[in-house]
Formats: C-alpha cells, structure tokens, sequence
C-alpha cells in the first residue's frame, strides 16, 4: 500500500526582512547585487503581466515586446533601485505603476528599445506570451485589468509548480498527479474512489492525503505572496486581491 505519511516538513520560514521585495528594498542604499538579483528574480517570474499591460497599449505586437523588453531593462538598471518608493511595498502594485510611468515617457519620445539589445532580462518568450494572453486579448479589458488578471495566474501557476516540485523531490509525483485535482476542495462521484484505486490507498488514506495537500499549497501560496510584500500584515489582503482579480474578469 503507498504510504500517505506527508511529504517531508518545509524549513522554517527565514525571517521577513530576508525576502526578496523587502530585501530590495532594504539594500536600495547599500549593497546593489543581492537587490539587483532578488529585482530579477521577481521579473523573470512575473514578467507576463507587464507584457499583458504592453499589449493593451498598443495594436502592434512588436511594438509591445519592444515596451516590455525596454521597461525590463529600465527596471532593472541602477537608477531604478535608488527611486524604489517604500510606500509601493507590494510588487504588483510597484510593478504596474513603474509600467504605466514607462509607457507614458516613451510615446512621449516616440522611441522604444530595440528587441534583443543589453537586456539583463533574458528568455522572454512572447510566443508562449501570446497564447497565454489570448483570452484577456479577445475582450474588451483595460490594460490594467489583463495585468492584475496574469498577476494572478502567474501567482497561481508559479505555487503549484512549486508544490509539484516539492512531491517530485519526494518521489510522489503519482501522488500530486492524481490529488491534485482535489486542491480547489472535496469533490462529490467518484473523485476519491478512482484516486484510491490509483494510489492502492484507502479513500480515507486519500481524503486525509489530498488535505495536506491543500494546505501545503496554501502555505506556499502564502510564502511566495510574502515574497512580494514588503510587510507581513499585507499577505491577506494580497491574497483577497488575487482572487477578486479572476472574479472580476
């Protein structure tokens, strides 16, 4: 029979001021590298949204991956760090703020960076960028709207690799493949049942399985939130934005 003990107990969580928003924010003055690193670590794992934003902006798709391209690399320029604000202390509301300012300056230049420059930034992929937006593309949504609505399937899609990550380590990627699909919650038929005969478990084995399940995917959505928050108090209302963001749209 497969065993449901858990999966082996995440390390402590580091102290807040040790993630990376609040790390930029906290070494902005001081040392530029660790800042620097956390800032693109942040923008390679959300850069959709922005580009969701860009192509809002404008009918041309090119022109779209030149703004998204240009932004990064102003972004993440040594400038940018020294005018961080603390008062924008989530990510995603710094990010689209710092995006609508760069939008504004450059149809005042009229001028983009040219796609493939000095980009710190690597390995946009805008093909899979188009396919990805191609919902939010075929309606009527606001530039703003499409990049609250990526931010949070990034958010989203960002904690289950994760979490798939964590089971595969632990050599039970049968295990997530099949009780994964219980993390939105219980499901009525024949869900568990037909999990239990895959797993040579008992369904009450796989109820109590898909439980740690879910809250260990809760957890981690709370950690990489936290990751993107500048305070600890700020997590829960980030998380009721997330999901008012796909009810919304």
């Amino acid at each position: 029979m497969t065993s449901s003990a858990p999966i082996s107990a995440p390390r402590p969580a580091q102290r807040f001021a040790t993630t990376r928003w609040s790390l930029i924010l906290q070494t902005r003055q001081r040392d530029e590298v660790p800042a620097r690193a956390a800032l693109e670590e942040l923008c390679k794992a959300y850069w959709l949204p922005v580009y969701g934003f860009m192509r809002r902006q404008t009918r041309d798709v090119h022109e779209a991956q030149d703004l998204t391209q240009g932004f990064f690399a102003s972004l993440l320029s040594r400038d940018a760090l020294a005018n961080l604000k603390p008062e924008l202390g989530r990510f995603r509301s710094f990010l689209l703020a710092a995006a609508k300012h760069f939008v504004c300056n450059e149809f005042d230049r009229q001028a983009t960076v040219v796609r493939g420059g000095n980009i710190i930034l690597h390995s946009l992929d805008f093909e899979f960028g188009e396919k990805q937006l191609s919902q939010e593309l075929s309606r009527e949504l606001t530039p703003e709207s499409v990049f609250e609505r990526r931010w949070a399937i990034a958010m989203l899609d960002r904690v289950l690799n994760l979490l798939r990550d964590e089971y595969e380590r632990n050599g039970r990627q049968l295990v997530f493949e099949t009780l994964s699909q219980f993390l939105s919650g219980d499901q009525s038929g024949n869900g568990y049942q037909n999990a239990s005969e895959t797993l040579h478990m008992s369904s009450e084995a796989v109820r109590v399985a898909a439980h740690r399940m879910r809250k260990r995917y809760r957890q981690i959505l709370r950690d990489e939130i936290a990751h993107t928050t500048a305070t600890p108090q700020e997590i829960d209302d980030e998380i009721r934005q997330l999901f008012a963001a796909l009810r919304r749209t």
